[in-house]
């Protein structure tokens, strides 16, 4: 696993799936709040005019010369629930987030669960 402060360095890197299949760049690192871990990282994909950003866990991904390789495919991280470019991961909507991954999902009412770092 990567620490936070080396796949900050690794912004704007290319994104690829389990294949090496380019997914996007990397934007941002959002940490889970119970550990301050790198839990989820967040790619820039579309066309120029009508990006956003989704989201993919950090799980099983390696990072290469001048890539990040996740453990999930270009399909599933495509239709993962995403953001704008500008926006925010509101609250409500972290689960749809990790139900997406079948990856289990707690937090207290009101507390949030993942954090951009």
């Amino acid at each position: 696993m990567c620490e936070i402060e080396d796949i900050r360095q690794w912004r704007g890197r290319d994104v690829v799936d389990e294949s090496g299949s380019k997914i996007g760049q990397l934007e941002a690192v959002y940490v889970d709040t119970g550990t301050d871990r790198p839990s989820f990282l967040t790619v820039r994909m579309g066309l120029p005019t009508r990006q956003r950003l989704v989201f993919v866990p950090l799980d099983g991904a390696k990072v290469g010369p001048e890539y990040v390789r996740v453990a999930y495919g270009k399909k599933q991280v495509k239709s993962s629930p995403s953001i704008g470019t500008d926006g925010e991961l509101l609250a409500g909507d972290e689960q749809a987030v990790f139900d997406h991954y079948e990856l289990p999902y707690q937090a207290a009412p009101d507390e949030r669960r993942l954090a951009r770092r």
